[in-house]
C-alpha cells in the first residue's frame, strides 16, 4: 500500500535566500539507513508525493522518511492547497511489459508557494537487492542539509502493512515491474552565477511508432515548458541513423534561484520514465538583511526583467522591459519597529504591490522557533492517500511515558479495527485503514500541554466508461433506452444531446435510472425532433451515439393477395390500407380497370374491393392497386388453372400401409398426372422432404415420383404425405410406412405419494412400442446433486407402477424407467420431478379474525413453524355450524394466501373456524379457532375525506378535462349521491363511477355550464355525510363595450369603454389598449393589463388620424376579438387648421396571376431540391402547394417560403418516390390561380436500403425493374 508523501518546510540541500546558510565547516553527516517492510501488494503506478506549508521546528533541519509514492493529480498553481514535495525511495526493476515503478528520494520545496527562490537536493538512486531480502537504502545527505541537533536521531522504522508487527518486515514481497524509455539521463551538475549548462536526455526509438512526450519540471509541479525564454530554452532532435531521440534543455546566465531539484518525465503510451536530478548554483549567498524588499517583491507589469526574484506572477506575463529603480531605503529595518497597522501604508510608498508575499516572508523573518519540549517529531503539515487505501500518522516522543490522544477535527479517536495504534520506542503511530472521503480531515495529537496538527487529503479516483453506448435507428412513438455502464456504482454521470444536458425533471420526456454500474436514458414515445447524438460525460470519460428517429410510412393493414381460381368462378381482391379516406385506382397488367357489368369496384372507409362475377382466361395477371397521393402500391397475381391427380391403384400394398425392417432399404414410385405439371412435396408430418438429403429424400420425374430411404430407422415410422400442387388446384395421398424397432422410452414418471423414505411412482407406457409389445420395464433413482444412477430392481416390472424404498428423509431425488419389448432395452425416461421424503408441515399459528359481514367471515394467519424442504403447498380452510359435527370446506383448491374470506354462510349464526396446511407429504394437523364467530356485520358511519385542493373552489379553462377523487370511509359499502346546484347531475355530462372507498367524477371537456356547486352524499343506513365540492370553469372574455373617443387635445386622446358583457366566469383583469395609424392600419400595443376603463393616451403624432381598439383580460387570457372606435382622432397641429382635399383612393384590388409559372424539374436523389414561381394578387393570396392533386399539410420533408411575391417549395433530400405532378394554387376574394409542373428524381436507392425503409419485397422488386428499363432506354 502506498505511503502518503511527507514533506519538509526546507530544500534539502540548500537553505531559503531569506535564512543564513549553514557554515561550511560543519562536522560531516552520518550515514542514515531506512528500513522498508514491503508493502501488501505492488505499487501499479507512480504517485508524486503532496507538498505542505509549514515550518521546520529546526530551522534547516530535514529528516529523511521512507514513502512509496504514487502520481496524484495536479494542483493547481497560487491555491492555498499544499503543494507537492516530500522525499521518497526510489526502486527500479524490470518485469514483463508492466509499466515504470519508481521509489525514489526526491527534496521538499520550499514552504511558501509564493517563494520559488528554494530548490531540491540530489536523489541518489540505491542499488536493488533481492527482493525476498530486507530493502535497506543508505542516504548521503549533504553537509550543509542537516544541522547538528538532528544528527543524534535514531532510525526510522515504517511499517507498511495494515496493522502489521515489526516481526512481519522481513517477509518478501513483488517488486513491481518496470518500463525503460531513457537510455541516458540527465545528470546532476553545478554552475556559476550567470554562467550557461545544458542537460540531455536520450530515447531509443526502434520500438516506437512516433516520437514519446518530454516533459521537463522544476520542483515537483512547475512545468518548464511554459517558462522558455532567453534564460531556458528546450531542444529536441532525431537520429534517422541511431534511431535516438535527443532532448536537451538550456538553461542560461544562471541566477542563484534556479538551483533546485529538476525532473525529466517522458511517457510513450502505456509506458512512462522518469529521472529527477539537481542544479548547483555557486555564489555565496547573502543573508536576508541583505536581500532588497522592494526589488524582491517587486512585480512587474509587463512580465520582464524588472520582475524581482521572488515574484512567481511576473513569471506568467510577457510585455515589454520596463526601467527599474534602485533602492535607496533598507525597508526590511522599516517594517521590523513598525506596527501591523502601518505595512500597508510603506508597502505603497515604496512601490511594493505583493502585499501578501511581503507578509508571509516577514512573517518568517521575525519569528523565532522555540523548540518543542513534548515531541521530538512532529507530524507533516499535510498527507496525501488515494481512496481506499491506508495512511500512517508518525510522531516521535521525547518522553516515551507521556500520555498521547488523538484527534480528528477536535473529536477524540478511539482505537477501532479502521484506526489503529502502534507503539514503537519513543514513536506513536497512528493506521487509518481503508480510507474514504469521510476521512479527508484535521488531524490532531496532543502530548500533555503541546499539539501538532496536520491535515489529511483524501483523493478519489475517476469514472471510467466500461461499455460504449450503441447507436438507435427507430420510428416515430417507438421506445429508446440508450444504455451505458461505468466503472463504479453510484457514480454521477452527466447526460447530453447535441452537447446540451437532458432535462431530467418530473415533466421532462426524459428519464434517467441506474442499476449498480449501468446508466440508462429513456425515451418512451420518440419523436422526430429526438432525431441527435446523445453522449454520457464521467469524471474518467465520454461516450456518444446518434439517435435517428424517422417517420412511417403508408400503413397498409391488409395486403392484396396472391389468388388461384378455378375457370369459371368468381374472383374478389380486397386490401385494406390506413388512413382510410385514399381513393385508389386498380390496374390489370399495367391497364386501368373500369367497372362494367361483371367487374365491381367498392370503396367503404379503410377497405377497398374488387370483384369479378365470372373469371375467364383473360382476367389472368397482375393486379395492382394504387392509393392516389402515395408512391407505394399493393399488387397480386391471379391464376386460371386445372387441379392435379394421384394415382395409388398401382400400388399392390393394402390399405396403402409399407412395413420394413430397421436398415433396410425402402423405395416407393408412384404414378401422377396434371395440367401444367404440378409441384411434388414429400411430408412427413409438418417436415418436408427434399431431393437433396443423402438418407432420405424424394425425386420427381416427368410422370411419376418416388420416395427413397437408404437406411430406415424407428423415427422413420409414419404417413408420408404427397401433396401435387399446381395452378389449378392440389391433391393429396398418403401411404403409411411402419419399421419395427426398440421403443420409445416412456414419459417422465409420477410421484404422487410421498413417504418419510419411501414414494409411490407410476408412468404411462411409451408412445411407441417398436413394433413389439412391451415386455416390462427397468426402474433407476439417484440423488439430485449426484450424476450416478442405481437400478432397483433385476427382473422386469411388468405393472407401470413401483414403490422405491430406503431413502434418506431430506435428501432431494429423481427416478427413472426404461421400457423393454423383444428387440431390446429403450433409451432412459427424462427424469421426475425432483421429490424429498419428508414428514407434513407444522400446524398453522397465529389464526384471527380479519372482517365480518352479514353473510362472510375473512380470516387470517401465518404460516406453520415448520415447513420442511418439501414447502408448502397452499392452505384448505373449513367451517362448522356451532351445534353440529360437520365440517365443511369452504375452498375446493388450495389458496397459498394466509388470509381467505368464508362466503354464503347464514346470518347471525356462529361457527367455528379451522385452517390446515398441505404439502407433497399430506395435510397437517388443522388449526382451529378457539371461541366461535357471529355472523353480522359491524357497522361503520360514512366518513367523505376532501382532499385539501377541493377544499378550495376547483377551476380549470373551457375543454380541459376534470377527473376529481373523493375518497370515504363506511361499512358495510355506502351509497353515494351526487348533486348540483341542488339538483341531480345528468349523465350525459358528467361521468360518475362509484366504488367501495371513492367515488371519481370525470369531465371529459368542460363547459361553462359544469360550474357550480357539487353535493356529495355518503349514506350508510341511518348514517349520512355531505360534502360540497365548488367547480368553476372559465373561458376567456368577450371584448370591451361602448369603446368611444371622449376628447382629443394637443397629442393627447382620452379614451372610455364600459367591462365586456361576459367576463368568462372570472374577474377582469385588465385591457390591453392598441392604436393603428389611419394611413397603414398596423395596430400597435399602447399599454398592457390596465386596470381602469378610461384612459389617456399621449405622445402622438402632430399630423396623423387614429383608430384605437381595446381586448379585454382575464385568468385565461385577452379576448378573441376587440372593440375599435368608430371614430377616428386626429392629431392637430395648435393653431393652424387646415382642410385636407378629398382624394378619391384608387382600387389595387386583384385576383391572383402567376408572372412566373413553375417549371418541369429534374431532382439529383438525396440532393435538396427547390421549386420557384412568383404571383401578383391583392389583398396577399393564401398559398397552397400540391403533390399529385394532394394539399401538403405539416410534411417535415417539406419547407414553404413566400417573400415579396415568390413563393419557393423546398423538397429536403428527395428519393423516386417523391417524383410526380406538383402544383402552387393561390386563392384570394377576387378568384383563384394555379400553376403546374413534373418533378423527376433521378438516382436512387439500393435494395440494401429500400429494406432498411421497410418498402415490401414486391414495390422494391418492381422498382429495380424499372431503374433497368429506363437506364437502357436513356
Amino acid at each position: 500500500m502506498p505511503e502518503p508523501t511527507k514533506k519538509d518546510d526546507t530544500p534539502n540541500g540548500q537553505p531559503e535566500e531569506s535564512v543564513a546558510p549553514e557554515s561550511s565547516d560543519a562536522p560531516p553527516l552520518p550515514e542514515i539507513t531506512l528500513e522498508v517492510s514491503p508493502p501488501p501488494e505492488p505499487v501499479a503506478e507512480w504517485k508524486e508525493p503532496v507538498e505542505t506549508e509549514g515550518k521546520n521546528p529546526e530551522g534547516t533541519e530535514f529528516e529523511p522518511q521512507a514513502v512509496v509514492a504514487k502520481e496524484p493529480g495536479p494542483i493547481g498553481a497560487g491555491s492555498d492547497q499544499p503543494q507537492p514535495g516530500g522525499l521518497g525511495v526510489k526502486e527500479q526493476t524490470v518485469s514483463g511489459n508492466s509499466a515504470v515503478k519508481d521509489e525514489g528520494l526526491c527534496s521538499a520545496p520550499t514552504a511558501d508557494k509564493e517563494d520559488d527562490a528554494a530548490a531540491n537536493t540530489p536523489s541518489p538512486t540505491p542499488p536493488t537487492e533481492d527482493v525476498n531480502s530486507l530493502k535497506k537504502l543508505s542516504i548521503e545527505l549533504p553537509n550543509d542539509s542537516v544541522s547538528v541537533p538532528a544528527m543524534g536521531r535514531k532510525d526510522s522504522v515504517w511499517s507498511l502493512g495494515e496493522g502489521q508487527a515489526p516481526e512481519d518486515l522481513d517477509k518478501p514481497i513483488d517488486t513491481p515491474p518496470l518500463s525503460t524509455l531513457l537510455i541516458e539521463k540527465p545528470q546532476t551538475g553545478s554552475v556559476a552565477v550567470g554562467g550557461d549548462i545544458t542537460f540531455v536526455a536520450k530515447v531509443e526509438a526502434k520500438d516506437l511508432l512516433r516520437k514519446p512526450t518530454v516533459k521537463w519540471f522544476k520542483g515537483k509541479w512547475m512545468d518548464l515548458a511554459s517558462k522558455t525564454g532567453k534564460h531556458l530554452q528546450l531542444k529536441e532532435t532525431f537520429d534517422r541513423f541511431t534511431k535516438i531521440h535527443t532532448f536537451e534543455m538550456h538553461i542560461i546566465k544562471a541566477k542563484e534561484n534556479y538551483a533546485g531539484n529538476y525532473r525529466c518525465e517522458v511517457n510513450y503510451k502505456d509506458k512512462f520514465d522518469s529521472c529527477s536530478f539537481d542544479l548547483d548554483v555557486k555564489e555565496a549567498s547573502q543573508g536576508s538583511q541583505n536581500i532588497d524588499i522592494r526589488s524582491a517583491f517587486k512585480r512587474s507589469s509587463e512580465g520582464q526583467d524588472d520582475a524581482g526574484e521572488l515574484d512567481f506572477s511576473g513569471l506568467l506575463k510577457h510585455r515589454e522591459p520596463k526601467q527599474e529603480e534602485v533602492p535607496e531605503v533598507d525597508v526590511w529595518e522599516i517594517l521590523k519597529t513598525a506596527r501591523p497597522d502601518e505595512y500597508e501604508k510603506i508597502a505603497f510608498t515604496y512601490g511594493i504591490t505583493d502585499l501578501r508575499g511581503l507578509l508571509r516572508r516577514l512573517k518568517r523573518t521575525k519569528k523565532e522557533e522555540k523548540k518543542s519540549e513534548a515531541f521530538a517529531k512532529k507530524l507533516e503539515p499535510a498527507y496525501q492517500v488515494d481512496k481506499g487505501s491506508k495512511i500512517r500518522l508518525v510522531v516521535d516522543l521525547t518522553d516515551p511515558t507521556v500520555e498521547l490522544k488523538w484527534y480528528k477535527n477536535g473529536q477524540e479517536i478511539r482505537p477501532t479495527p479502521k484506526y489503529i495504534f502502534e507503539h514503537k520506542g519513543t514513536q506513536r503511530i497512528m493506521v487509518i485503514n481503508n480510507c474514504t472521503l469521510n476521512d479527508d480531515a484535521a488531524y490532531s495529537v496532543a502530548a500533555g500541554d503541546e499539539k501538532c496538527t496536520t491535515e489529511l487529503f483524501v483523493k478519489e479516483l475517476p469514472v471510467k466508461i466500461t461499455k460504449q453506448i450503441e447507436p438507435v435507428k427507430t420510428t416515430v412513438n417507438e421506445r429508446i433506452e440508450l444504455e451505458c455502464e461505468v466503472s463504479e456504482e453510484g457514480a454521477q454521470v452527466k447526460w447530453m444531446k447535441n452537447g446540451v444536458e437532458v432535462p431530467t425533471g418530473v415533466r421532462s420526456r426524459y428519464r434517467v435510472k441506474c442499476e449498480g454500474t449501468k446508466h440508462y436514458l429513456v425515451i418512451d414515445d420518440a419523436t422526430k425532433e429526438d432525431t441527435g447524438v446523445y453522449s454520457i460525460m464521467a469524471t474518467g470519460g465520454t461516450s456518444e451515439a446518434r439517435v435517428q428517429v424517422d417517420l412511417k410510412p403508408l400503413k397498409i393493414l391488409q395486403d392484396l393477395q396472391d389468388v388461384t381460381v378455378m375457370l369459371g368462378q368468381p374472383l374478389k381482391l380486397h386490401c385494406e390500407i390506413y388512413p382510410g379516406n385514399v381513393p385508389g385506382r386498380w390496374y390489370r397488367n399495367g391497364q386501368l380497370i373500369q367497372p362494367n357489368d361483371r367487374i365491381s369496384i367498392l370503396h367503404r372507409a379503410k377497405n377497398h374491393r374488387l370483384e369479378i362475377e365470372t373469371t375467364s382466361l383473360h382476367d389472368s395477371g397482375d393486379y395492382t392497386f394504387v392509393p392516389e397521393g402515395y408512391s407505394q402500391s399493393l399488387s397480386a397475381k391471379i391464376h386460371i388453372i386445372d387441379p392435379p391427380r394421384v394415382h395409388l391403384e398401382s400400388l399392390n400394398f393394402p390399405d396403402n400401409m409399407v412395413t420394413i425392417v430397421a436398415g433396410n432399404k425402402l423405395r416407393l414410385e408412384i404414378p401422377i398426372s396434371g395440367e401444367p405439371a404440378p409441384r411434388v412435396v414429400w411430408m412427413k408430418g409438418e417436415r418436408v422432404i427434399l431431393d437433396s438429403g443423402h438418407r432420405v429424400r424424394a425425386e420427381t420425374y416427368g410422370d411419376q415420383t418416388s420416395l427413397t430411404i437408404e437406411v430406415t430407422e424407428r423415427e422413420d415410422t409414419g404417413n408420408y404425405k404427397i401433396v401435387l400442387q399446381n395452378e389449378a388446384g392440389e391433391a393429396t395421398a398418403t401411404i403409411k410406412v411402419k419399421v419395427v424397432d426398440i421403443p420409445d422410452p416412456p414419459d417422465a414418471p409420477l410421484v404422487p405419494v410421498i413417504g418419510g423414505d419411501w414414494c409411490s411412482m407410476t408412468w404411462e407406457p411409451p408412445l411407441y412400442d417398436g413394433g413389439s409389445s412391451i415386455l416390462g420395464y427397468f426402474v433407476e433413482r439417484k440423488k439430485k446433486q449426484s450424476s450416478r444412477w442405481m437400478r432397483l430392481n433385476f427382473d422386469l416390472i411388468k405393472e407401470a407402477s413401483f414403490e422405491p424404498k430406503k431413502m434418506i428423509e431430506g435428501v432431494p431425488y429423481e427416478v427413472r424407467v426404461f421400457a423393454v419389448n423383444a428387440i431390446g432395452v429403450s433409451k432412459p425416461s427424462e427424469p421426475s420431478k425432483a421429490f424429498v421424503p419428508l414428514a407434513v408441515t407444522s400446524e398453522p399459528t397465529m389464526l384471527v379474525v380479519d372482517d365480518v359481514t352479514d353473510t362472510t367471515v375473512t380470516m387470517k394467519w401465518r404460516p406453520p413453524d415448520t415447513i420442511g424442504a418439501a414447502g408448502l403447498d397452499g392452505y384448505r380452510v373449513e367451517y362448522c355450524i356451532e351445534g353440529s359435527d360437520e365440517w365443511i370446506v369452504s375452498n375446493n383448491e388450495l389458496t397459498e394466501k394466509t388470509r381467505y374470506t368464508i362466503t354464503g354462510l347464514p346470518p347471525m349464526s356462529k361457527i367455528l373456524v379451522r385452517v390446515t396446511a398441505f404439502n407433497a407429504a399430506g395435510p397437517s394437523t388443522p388449526r382451529t379457532i378457539q371461541h366461535s364467530i357471529l355472523v353480522k356485520e359491524v357497522i361503520e358511519p360514512p366518513k367523505i375525506r376532501i382532499p385539501r385542493h377541493l377544499k378550495q373552489t376547483y377551476t380549470r379553462k373551457v375543454g380541459e378535462a376534470v377527473n376529481l377523487v373523493v375518497p370515504f370511509l363506511g361499512k358495510p359499502r355506502p351509497k353515494v349521491g351526487w348533486l348540483k346546484d341542488g339538483k341531480p347531475i345528468e349523465p350525459t355530462h358528467v361521468s360518475i363511477r362509484n366504488t367501495d372507498c371513492d367515488s371519481i367524477i370525470f369531465i371529459r371537456k368542460a363547459e361553462r355550464s359544469h360550474s357550480g356547486k357539487y353535493e356529495m352524499t355518503v349514506q350508510v343506513e341511518n348514517h349520512v355525510d355531505t360534502a360540497i365540492i365548488d367547480i368553476q370553469i372559465v373561458d376567456l372574455p368577450g371584448p370591451p363595450q361602448a369603446v368611444k373617443i371622449e376628447e382629443v387635445w394637443g397629442e393627447n386622446v382620452a379614451l372610455d369603454w364600459s367591462p365586456p358583457k361576459d367576463n368568462g366566469n372570472a374577474p377582469i383583469m385588465g385591457y390591453t389598449i392598441q392604436k393603428a395609424d389611419k394611413k397603414t392600419m398596423e395596430w400597435y400595443t399602447c399599454i398592457e393589463h390596465y386596470h381602469r376603463t378610461c384612459i389617456t393616451i399621449t405622445e402622438l403624432v402632430v399630423g396623423n388620424e387614429y383608430f384605437f381598439r381595446i381586448y379585454s383580460e382575464n385568468m385565461c387570457g385577452l379576448s378573441e376579438c376587440a372593440t375599435q372606435t368608430k371614430d377616428s382622432a386626429l392629431i392637430v397641429k395648435e393653431g393652424l387648421q387646415m382642410k385636407s382635399p378629398e382624394y378619391i383612393d384608387h382600387d389595387f384590388k386583384e385576383a391572383p396571376k402567376f408572372t412566373q409559372p413553375l417549371i418541369n424539374t429534374f431532382a439529383i436523389a438525396g440532393y435538396n431540391a427547390t421549386l420557384n414561381c412568383s404571383i401578383r394578387a391583392n389583398p396577399r393570396p393564401k398559398v397552397m402547394w400540391m403533390k399529385n392533386k394532394i394539399t401538403i399539410i405539416d410534411d417535415p420533408r417539406y419547407r414553404m417560403f413566400s417573400n415579396q411575391g415568390v413563393c419557393t417549395l423546398e423538397i429536403r433530400k428527395p428519393n423516386p418516390y417523391d417524383g410526380g405532378l406538383y402544383a402552387c394554387k393561390a386563392i384570394n376574394d377576387l378568384g383563384e390561380a394555379q400553376v403546374e409542373c413534373r418533378l423527376e428524381v433521378k438516382g436512387g436507392f439500393t435494395f440494401f436500403e429500400l429494406m432498411q425503409r421497410g418498402v415490401p419485397l414486391h414495390l422494391i422488386d418492381k422498382y429495380m425493374n424499372e431503374t433497368k428499363t429506363v437506364e437502357p432506354e436513356k
